[in-house]
């Protein structure tokens, strides 16, 4: 099996892709455009910890690390 990738230029060329399909001699099947796999992790994580004090993430660190002893 081949995999091949295609830019429709005429909506035409839809309707004979999916005759195709329904012969089972292709599979169309519908990716993602690239513009929606960009992330912008900055967004997406923005507020999803609360500011602490230094000394509290110390000693957070420091229990975490003394269970593993």
């Amino acid at each position: 099996m081949q995999s091949l990738t295609i830019d429709i230029l005429n909506s035409k060329a839809i309707k004979l892709l999916q005759d195709l399909e329904q012969l089972h001699l292709i599979r169309v099947r519908k990716t993602p455009s690239e513009k929606n796999t960009t992330v912008n992790w900055a967004a997406k994580y923005k507020g999803a910890m609360s500011k602490q004090p230094l000394s509290e993430i110390d000693k957070q660190l420091n229990e975490l690390r003394s269970e593993w002893e």
